[in-house]
């Protein structure tokens, strides 16, 4: 998929939002992309994995990946149909005592090659998170992916990284926010309690 097929999906399920926002990371923003909006549709979550899954396959060792390790709840969806596309399991790891973990009986051990697969990245916090969920339970982390990277730079993680689209937009600590100081209130549409 190109970008401009990417961003028209998004703009079509209404999921390029405006507003004051606070996201996953604690930053403001004034735009959020809300996956959610966009993988409603099953169409487009098959369409989005499979050309997710087709850019994995073409980074190194990629091919050889045993699962897909998705944060919850923002990665399920996206995390399953990469894991649909390349033929392997798809778990998710959930916050408990807010910390990210394997529950529900998901498992991993040295024998898996996994990709952490994510819907949007701002900082990379929560990718960083679930690659140390993996790497506690054993298993290697061959790669990482999202739908968008939104950072104002491209994210940089310890191992290779892909996604659709790169779509940068500003964000501000809280308390520098231009947002805040005009009195705007903050909705906080993310997953992160």
């Amino acid at each position: 998929m190109t970008r401009d097929e990417v961003l028209g999906l998004f703009r079509q399920s209404g999921a390029l939002l405006e507003g004051h926002f606070k996201l996953s990371s604690g930053l403001h923003s004034g735009g959020y992309l809300q996956c959610a909006l966009v993988l409603q549709h099953p169409p487009h979550a098959e369409a989005l994995g499979c050309a997710l899954g087709h850019t994995l396959g073409v980074l190194a060792g990629t091919p050889d990946a045993t699962a897909v390790l998705s944060p919850a709840l923002g990665g399920v969806v996206i995390g399953h149909e990469v894991g649909r596309a390349l033929g392997v399991r798809a778990l998710f790891a959930e916050r408990q005592e807010g910390r990210l973990t394997l529950r529900r009986g998901f498992a991993l051990d040295a024998s898996d090659r996994v990709i952490v697969v994510e819907d949007v990245v701002t900082t990379g916090g929560s990718t960083r998170e679930t690659i140390e969920v993996a790497r506690a339970a054993g298993a290697e982390v061959i790669a990482a992916a999202s739908i968008i990277d939104r950072g104002a730079e491209p994210s940089v993680l310890d191992v290779p990284f892909a996604s659709l689209v790169h779509y940068p937009l500003p964000t501000f600590e809280a308390e520098a926010c231009p947002l805040c100081a005009k009195g705007l209130p903050v909705v906080k549409p993310g997953s992160r309690t």
